[in-house]
């Protein structure tokens, strides 16, 4: 493993003007390295990155967050996976009880194994987030031909969170070192949103989450070492649910190693990981006993430029990997 040449490759990136800045996260027996590189924020001033920057994790919610919530709600019995999500959520498209909506599983939905589209503009239908949810379950959605990842799957996952404990995502305890309310001053801004006319730091990046008030698939901030307390956790519990293949790239919420995929080539066959559209990732080679992290706010000031963000994924999976 070579973190010092992964801290090139981030310094590359930054010079490059692809990321602001990044902090990179190493765990592996027990022992961690964690460092910050570059800036924070770009505009309307410069800062520096510090290793305790907090960042807009934005999907990673959909593992940190979602899946193990739905999970613990399996282990204890109160879902059953192979169930349809109207054991939850008895009014999904309540109209038309032959809706292929209505027999969508909980797993399918874990594993992007549904036909829902990618995403969905749900935030231009309206401002009322109980409206919204009631749009997202009444929906006629258009069916694809093929499963894609989707965050449909996660919203309607976190609708049914919120049914089981009877209260909304964010008046939920999303586990130590994280938050759905960070301080904005200790947190790494987005970009400037031409729908809010601000720019974003310290409120959720995604529009749909923030319409929503909340959702199962974005809104989660945490740090670096946040971050890797929660891979330790799951290094010492083993890959159990998780480690479960569910399709060719996919396991319950996380992906598996694919060729081409954003963990790089030399982790182990058994090594999962995840992305944040915002520049973050989490990646875990259960056979190494390894985890890492690398967080990026590549979206700021703006999404609507060439970060390579999956090329310096790969290139700092490969440099702490290799022999």
């Amino acid at each position: 493993m070579s973190f010092d040449s992964a801290l090139d490759l981030i310094d590359a990136a930054i010079a490059a003007g692809r990321i602001p800045g990044a902090v990179l996260g190493v765990i592996e027996g027990g022992e961690r390295r964690l460092a910050a590189r570059g800036l924070s924020a770009l505009v309307p001033s410069e800062e520096p990155m510090r290793e305790d920057t907090v960042f807009d994790l934005a999907s990673l919610t959909k593992v940190i967050f979602t899946t193990e919530r739905i999970l613990d709600h399996a282990r204890a019995g109160r879902l059953d996976l192979d169930a349809p999500l109207t054991s939850v959520i008895p009014d999904l498209r309540q109209y038309d009880m032959t809706a292929w909506e209505r027999q969508v599983t909980f797993r399918q939905c874990l594993g992007h194994q549904t036909p829902f589209p990618a995403v969905e503009p749900i935030y231009t239908y309206g401002s009322d987030p109980a409206t919204l949810r009631a749009f997202v379950l009444q929906r006629e959605w258009r069916r694809l031909d093929a499963p894609v990842y989707s965050d449909i799957n996660y919203i309607l996952l976190g609708i049914a969170l919120e049914r089981l404990e009877g209260k909304g995502i964010h008046e939920m305890d999303p586990g130590p070192g994280f938050t759905f309310s960070p301080a904005a001053g200790e947190c790494a801004p987005t970009e400037f949103c031409s729908w809010r006319g601000r720019l974003i730091r310290g409120e959720v990046h995604d529009e749909n989450c923030h319409a929503l008030r909340g959702s199962g698939h974005a809104g989660l901030f945490g740090t670096g070492a946040a971050v890797l307390d929660f891979a330790q956790g799951l290094l010492e519990r083993g890959p159990g649910l998780i480690g479960e293949p569910l399709s060719e790239t996919r396991t319950q919420g996380w992906e598996r190693r694919h060729p081409g995929w954003n963990g790089g080539d030399a982790c182990s066959a058994g090594t999962i990981g995840h992305t944040g559209f915002t520049g973050t990732g989490l990646w875990l080679d259960f056979a190494a006993g390894r985890a890492w992290t690398l967080l990026t706010n590549r979206v700021h000031p703006t999404r609507h430029a060439e970060s390579r963000i999956v090329d310096l994924r790969r290139q700092v999976g490969d440099a702490l990997n290799g022999d």
